[in-house]
Order: structure tokens, then C-alpha cells, then sequence
């Protein structure tokens, strides 16, 4: 049999690529996954080095691959991490793979899972019973494990040149010719166990056809060696000539002695066929042997049954197209270890390959969508399938109090002391501390309402703020130059704006709620205080009444309307555990696994889309459908229920309370009065515990939104805004070209040491035309009478005139003028060293381009 040698891989550090990945494109720190990360490294390791024929590296190949399975929904397919691997098979072992892809990896660590299989079968003793048993398992495993590289792992690949000892053709090859051997192994252990020639014809069948189908996969292959190809070619045609052998052993048993020289001849022609693929020298010396035994042995029966059958039993000899088709007896089936068709099935803390890895990282996209999720099945859960059942509850209580349930059926019934009933909403009362609570309960609500709003107005006050500033520098610097929208007008702003006006509303809505809450339990409150206190107490507010004359007209009507109450109360009872589990399983709704799966599955999908929350829409949608939509539709049906019921119970009291009228006294309508009042009251109290609690709900999630939802985002905003005008304020402020002056300044020798760049020039003649016109273009005074007599000693100084690009520059012939900003001048103006004479000023030079231009 053929051995699947292993392929071989270089060592990387797997877990500091994966550390450079969370760190730059997740929002959770690497240093959260430090022993996640060793782990894998470690794993790997071990994988890797998994280089011989020994079950224990079955379960370090499986569970690096159930771990790459795992990471590869966390992870691209594409981490940056360049795993290099030998192939194993075809002419080209020495040259390395190098992929940056996960499932390329994943794709070598089943193939050598596939390899260890198969070396473990061949390392087998198969002299017995039970080691072909063993073989023909690890055959069959190896199969599997190469199907479903095939079917699973190939078709996510995402390469252009797959390992061509990896491509399609050549894990056909070779799960048929593992298929083969452990068929082959069925039918050793059919001839060891001394089974009917028929049976072994059967499995021999099937092996020469698992045979065939192995070659010819392995011809479209470039990895599959010629040498495997006729090895496979020639067990092909000895298990063809091994079975037509048995089924003529069984015709010999059945006295068809014509077929059976028919079926030795073609078992023959089968054995020369296989040994024709020896030429060359390819096929093995066990092979070749085992070829030539056969053939030995079917020539002598051949021999043998010709001569009896020409001599005695003169039986016609069919030609080979008469001969009928052997049956064929499938063992061997490519059996998929459980650790690989389905590894999350082996995570957890005390399973198999322990807990995965990097489960908590969690794409923020997922964040958002788990909250997505949540928010939307609390609504649904909440307000369109609880909220319409306490509607119909409701309804129940509203028409109990018109018609005066129960307390006018517990004042007929009782007409002296405390119905039980009653009684039990009393101690429910004082053991609850009813009074106390729900004062406990109105103060810590506002308290959060407080806060709340508090924190709202932080946000309102920033968004004000920022409108103030904006409008203060737009007034000061006007429309043209504040070119940047305005608060009301920037995107985000208006959407901080509208957001604070939904708030405001949620708020104004839920004070008024409150207030009804309040007036609701403010009606209540002094009969709670009866129903807490004392028996006593109770009993004296509670009047008691003559026991009227019984008739079996009143028992009757008694009886019909206790029992249509008692079947509302029941039905209000199911309705109120059935309201409380649903709760309970929306807690318990954990979308955090599924999503992460589905997550998974999108991103092997889509593999150049980032997710976003609107990915898991269908995702959504079909897990409320399953797990709320048929409570929605239950609730018409209960209202039905309810209503026939409701029915009911109209008929039975209007019954009742014509019985009732004929002997009714002032006491019974006092008692009944009364407890009428205590049992509105308490129906009233869980009224508003409820609400309560509804509020304390709705307060707490108001401030994430409130909180991070809107003043933190108004001040993300405002600083950014901030930082915009500042920036732009400067852009305003900083001195253009215009700003820059060009004038006349008192003009002195400068010293050569301190100004060489005069000193390299020398002054060229100037005419007074020349000059005059220079001074009077850079400065009026110059051309005044007073500023050209005879008795100015120096030059006065003048004030720059701020240059006008429209006056132009003049350069050439002409004296140039002296270029200065109007900080340098200010400057120039309040140095104190003395002026030089008239007749020691430096004549204007001409200006050389080359030179460059002087300012300040």
C-alpha cells in the first residue's frame, strides 16, 4: 500500500501577527489575548513538528485546526502572515510554498492529519483480525479528512495557483486511493475470517473500481508521480482478476463450469494487464510478487477446469460480454473525524481542545449590532407582545370595577368578617412595605430624572455655547472672510440639534407620565394604609352585613358568576407567568454567539467588505421571527379567549345582581362597597409598581443616551468646531502682500563690515529729475518746497505710505526704491544713532535682480 508522506513547514510567530492586527484594526488592546496569543504559537509549534507515525499528533493537528477554523471567523483570511510549506508530493518538494493566507495553512495541517492517518493505518500489523479492522479506520479517517479539505476548505481558499499537490484532481486521487486501501483492508480480513467466495468476489470489486478511479484522477494531476499511477493501474486489474478468481471458485461450488472457465480466463487476462505495469520498473516488489502468485494459481485452475469441462461436463463457455456484472460490497467510507467536520462543538473550558481562542474580540460593528439587536427584540418583546397582554388585562380590571367584582360576590358569599381573599392582598401589602416602597421608588426616580436632565443641559449649554461663539466671530470678522457654515447649519450640529429635540421630548413625555403615576397611587394611598395595617383596622373599615335568606335561585347565580370569575382570574394567572417567561427568555436571549458566527460567515463572504450593522438585518429579522413571532400571533387568539369569557362573565353577574336585588340590604351594599374599594386598590398598586419599574428602566437607559449618546458627542463636536475656528481666525489674521509697506525711509551710509551688500555696489550717477521723481513717488513730503531748502541739514524722517499694487514697481535705469515692511520701518523710525551729513548720504543705487530684495 502507498504511504501520504508529510508535508513540511517552517516555523513563524503566528501570534505576533495576529498582535500587530488587533492593535491597529481592532478597539481592544493586544495585551487582553497575551495567553491566547502564546497559545497559538504554541500550537503550532506542535502542529509543525508532527513528523511521524504516532497517534499523538492526531489531536495536536486537530485542534490547531479547530483553532484555525475558529480564528479565521475573527480574523481576514489575508492576516500578514507569510506561512511557507514544502508540498509533499509531485516533482517539486524542494521549492517552498509562501502564502499570507489562513486557509492555506489550514488546508497543510488537515493534509498532514490526512498523512498521519494513513502512515498510522500502514503502521498497523494487519496479520489479524482486529489490526485490519484498525487500518481499515484510519484509512477511512484519512479519507474524510481529505473530502472535506475538497468540499469545505478548497472552495474558501481565495488562490489563483493552488499547491498543486492541494488542487482538485489530486485530493480526488488520493480519497479514492484511500478509500481503496481500506476496502483493501476489508478484503483481507474477508479472507482471514474465511468468508463465501461470493462475499470476497463482492469487496474485491469495489477495490479494483476504488482502484481505477484513484488513476485516473491522479492522470489530471502534476503532483501525482507516474510511479503512484501504475501502482494504482496494476492493483486495479489484480483486484479485477482477484474477483473474477472467487466468483469462478463460486461457479466451480455451483457446478457452472462453463462460466467458470470463462471467468478464469478473464481473471487471466486482468493479471497480464496488471503486470504489464511492471515494465519499467515502477511497481514494487510485494506488488509484483503478489501479481504472479495470482497468476500461478489462476493458470492452474484454469488448466484444471478446461480439461474437466471438455473431458466430463462439456458445459458451453460464455464469451466475457455474457458473463454478468460481479455485485459490488462497499466497506470503505470516508469517514470525517467529529473534531473536524464540526470543531466548536470541542470548545469550551472543559472540553476537548479547551476554550477558543480570542473569543472575546469582538468587532466593533458586532458592538453596535448586538445593541441593534437587543434594542429592537426588547421593543418587540415589550411593546407589541407584554404591552398588548397588560392591555388586555386591563380591559379585564376596568370591567371588574363597573361591574363591582369581586367585592359583590365576597359580600354575598361572606357576609361577616374578611374574605381570604382579601386577607392575602393585605399581607402581600405588609410584607412588601407598599406605602414606603413606592415613596422609595417616586424619590429615586427623580433622582434619575434629575440627573438626566442635568446631564442634558450640560449638553444644550455646549451647543449654545458653541452658537454664541460661532455668531461673535462672524460678527467680528463679517460673512466674506467667516467663510464655514454656521451651528444650525453644520451637518453634524443639525443632527446634534435634532437629537436634543427627540430628548426633550422623551423627557416632557415621561414627566407627564409621572405625574399620572403619582395622581394614580395619590387616590390609592390612605386604603393601602388600611390594607397595611392591622386586622383590625381592616375589619372596622370593612362593615359587616345580616346573612341574607338563601334560595337556590341566589346559590345558583352565585355559583355560575364564581365560576366565570374564577375562570378569569386563571386565565389573568397564565397570562401573568406567561409575561414573566418571556421576560426571563429575553434576558437569556445571548445573540452574542450566534452573531459572532454569522459575523464569520460574512466576512469569508464578503472578504473585502467591512461589516457594518446593516449586514445582520436578515440575520435579525429570522431570529425574531422564530423566537416572538408566534407569541404575537397567540395574542389574538387569548383575546378571543378572553373575550368569550368576558362574555361570560356579564351574563352570570347580570344573573347575580337580579337575585341579588330582590334581597339586598343597606349593610351588604356598604361591605360590598368596601371591599370593592380595597380590591381596586390593590389591582391600582401593581398598576403602579409596574409603571414604576417601567420608569426606573426607562430613566436608565435614557442617560446612555443622553449621556454618551448626545453631550458627549456635543462636545467631541464643539472641540472640533473649536479647533476649526481658531485655525481659520489665524488664516484671517496673518499679514498678506497688501499689508506690506513701500516707502521712503532716512537714507544713510551703512558701514561696509555691517551692510556688505551696499558695499559691494557702487553708485551710479543719478540725475535730480531721476530722484525728484523717486521721492515724490515714495513720499509726498518730499516734493513739498519746505522738504527741498537748502537749509535742511538731514532728512527728516517720513511716514511709510502703505504700497498700492496699482502704483506698480519700477525698475530699471532709475533709482531704485528702498523696499522695507512697515514693522522694519516703525522700527528704522526709533533707532537713536545720529544721521549722517547731507553730502555723506549714499547716492540710490540700481537695482541688480540677482541681488534679491531687502525687507526690515
Amino acid at each position: 500500500m502507498l504511504s501520504l508522506p508529510f508535508r513540511k513547514g517552517t516555523h513563524i510567530s503566528l501570534a505576533s501577527v495576529i498582535r500587530q492586527y488587533i492593535n491597529e484594526k481592532y478597539d481592544q488592546h493586544p495585551d487582553m489575548f497575551k495567553r491566547d496569543l502564546e497559545f497559538i504559537d504554541d500550537l503550532r509549534q506542535q502542529a509543525v513538528n508532527v513528523h511521524e507515525p504516532h497517534a499523538s499528533g492526531v489531536a495536536k493537528l486537530t485542534q490547531y485546526a479547530a483553532q484555525l477554523v475558529w480564528i479565521g471567523g475573527k480574523f481576514p483570511i489575508d492576516i500578514g502572515a507569510e506561512f511557507t510549506w514544502y508540498p509533499a508530493l509531485g516533482y517539486n518538494i524542494d521549492r517552498p510554498l509562501v502564502r499570507n493566507n489562513l486557509k492555506f495553512e489550514l488546508m497543510n495541517a488537515l493534509f498532514n492529519l490526512a498523512a498521519l492517518y494513513a502512515q498510522l493505518a500502514l503502521n498497523t500489523p494487519r496479520g489479524n483480525t482486529e489490526g485490519l479492522k484498525t487500518a481499515a479506520n484510519y484509512f477511512s479517517q484519512a479519507a474524510g479528512v481529505i473530502s472535506h479539505i475538497q468540499s469545505v476548505v478548497l472552495p474558501e481558499l481565495r488562490m489563483s495557483d493552488p499547491p498543486e499537490d492541494m488542487d482538485a484532481n489530486t485530493l480526488e486521487s488520493l480519497n479514492q486511493l484511500m478509500l481503496a486501501q481500506s476496502q483493501e483492508c476489508f478484503w483481507q480480513k474477508a479472507v482471514l475470517d474465511g468468508y463465501r467466495d461470493a462475499s470476497i468476489a463482492k469487496l474485491a470489486s469495489r477495490v479494483s473500481d476504488l482502484y481505477i478511479q484513484a488513476s485516473e484522477a491522479a492522470i489530471k494531476s502534476d503532483a501525482v508521480s507516474s510511479a503512484w499511477i501504475h501502482h494504482m493501474s496494476a492493483k486495479h486489474h489484480h483486484f479485477a482478476a482477484a474477483a473474477q478468481y472467487r466468483a469462478a471458485c463460486d461457479c466451480l461450488e455451483k457446478s457452472r463450469f462453463g462460466e467458470e472457465v470463462a471467468r478464469l480466463t478473464d481473471a487471466l487476462a486482468c493479471v497480464n494487464d496488471g503486470l504489464r505495469e511492471a515494465r519499467g520498473g515502477f511497481l514494487g516488489k510485494t506488488v509484483v510478487d503478489d501479481l504472479n502468485g495470482l497468476k500461478k494459481k489462476v493458470e492452474a485452475d484454469l488448466k484444471r477446469a478446461e480439461k474437466d469441462n471438455d473431458m466430463i461436463y462439456l458445459n458451453p463457455v460464455p464469451p466475457k460480454s455474457d458473463l454478468k456484472i460481479l455485485e459490488r460490497a462497499n466497506m470503505a467510507i470516508a469517514r470525517i473525524p467529529p473534531q473536524v467536520a464540526d470543531p466548536y462543538k470541542f470548545f469550551g473550558d472543559h472540553a476537548e481542545f479547551g476554550p477558543a481562542l480570542f473569543s472575546r474580540l469582538v468587532p466593533f460593528s458586532v458592538h453596535v449590532a448586538i445593541s441593534i439587536y437587543e434594542e429592537r427584540r426588547d421593543r418587540m418583546v415589550n411593546q407589541e407582545i407584554i404591552q398588548r397582554l397588560e392591555s388586555l388585562t386591563e380591559k379585564i380590571h376596568t370591567l371588574f370595577e363597573q361591574l363591582g367584582l369581586p367585592g359583590s360576590l365576597q359580600a354575598v358569599e361572606k357576609p361577616i368578617g374578611l374574605p381570604q381573599s382579601l386577607v392575602q392582598h393585605a399581607e402581600d401589602i405588609r410584607q412588601a412595605d407598599a406605602v414606603e416602597r413606592v415613596r422609595r421608588s417616586f424619590a429615586d426616580i427623580d433622582k434619575l430624572r434629575s440627573a438626566d436632565m442635568m446631564i442634558f443641559e450640560e449638553g444644550k449649554a455646549a451647543l449654545a455655547a458653541e452658537e454664541e461663539e460661532d455668531q461673535r466671530l462672524r460678527a467680528k470678522y463679517g460673512t466674506d472672510r467667516w467663510a464655514r457654515p454656521d451651528s444650525l447649519s453644520d451637518a453634524r450640529g443639525s443632527e446634534l440639534r435634532r437629537v436634543a429635540g427627540e430628548i426633550e421630548g422623551y423627557l416632557n413625555s415621561s414627566i407627564g407620565s409621572d405625574g399620572i403615576v403619582k395622581e394614580k397611587f395619590a387616590g390609592i394611598e390612605g386604603l393601602l394604609g388600611v390594607l397595611s395595617g392591622p386586622d383590625r383596622v381592616l375589619m372596622d373599615f370593612v362593615p359587616s352585613s345580616r346573612r341574607p335568606e338563601s334560595s337556590d335561585e341566589i346559590k345558583l347565580a352565585v355559583g355560575k358568576l364564581r365560576s366565570a370569575y374564577s375562570d378569569i382570574l386563571r386565565l389573568e394567572s397564565r397570562r401573568r407567568k406567561k409575561v414573566e417567561t418571556l421576560r426571563d427568555n429575553a434576558r437569556r436571549d445571548d445573540i452574542k454567539p450566534d452573531m459572532l458566527k454569522e459575523a464569520a460567515r460574512l466576512e469569508r463572504t464578503y472578504p473585502t467588505t467591512a461589516l457594518v450593522p446593516a449586514h445582520f438585518e436578515y440575520f435579525f429579522d429570522q431570529r425574531l421571527d422564530k423566537l416572538y413571532e408566534p407569541e404575537i400571533q397567540a395574542i389574538d387568539k387569548e383575546e378571543e379567549e378572553q373575550e368569550k369569557a368576558l362574555s361570560a362573565v356579564e351574563r352570570a353577574n347580570r344573573e347575580f345582581e337580579s337575585q341579588k336585588r330582590q334581597r339586598s340590604s343597606q349593610g351588604t351594599r356598604e361591605r360590598e362597597a368596601a371591599l370593592q374599594k380595597l380590591e381596586n386598590a390593590y389591582v391600582k398598586y401593581k398598576e403602579v409598581i409596574n409603571n414604576l419599574e417601567t420608569a426606573r428602566k426607562f430613566y436608565n437607559d435614557l442617560n446612555k443616551i443622553v449621556g454618551q449618546g448626545f453631550r458627549d458627542q456635543v462636545k467631541k463636536w464643539v472641540a472640533d468646531r473649536h479647533m476649526d475656528a481658531r485655525a481659520l481666525e489665524e488664516d484671517i489674521n496673518m499679514p498678506t502682500l497688501s499689508n506690506l509697506a513701500i516707502g521712503q525711509q532716512p537714507m544713510q551710509s551703512p558701514p561696509a563690515a555691517e551692510s556688505p551688500f551696499y558695499a559691494a555696489q557702487s553708485p551710479p550717477p543719478q540725475s535730480n529729475q531721476q530722484a525728484s521723481h523717486i521721492q515724490s513717488w515714495a513720499s509726498p513730503q518730499a516734493a513739498h518746497p519746505a522738504a527741498s531748502g537748502a537749509h535742511m541739514q538731514q532728512p527728516k524722517p517720513v511716514a511709510p505710505q502703505t504700497w498700492n499694487p496699482g502704483m506698480g514697481m519700477k525698475f530699471g535705469q532709475g533709482a531704485p526704491v528702498p523696499f522695507q515692511s512697515a514693522q522694519g520701518q516703525q522700527q528704522g523710525q526709533q533707532q537713536q544713532s545720529p544721521q549722517p551729513p547731507p553730502q555723506q548720504q549714499q547716492q540710490h543705487k540700481t537695482w541688480n535682480p540677482s541681488s534679491g530684495i531687502r525687507f526690515g
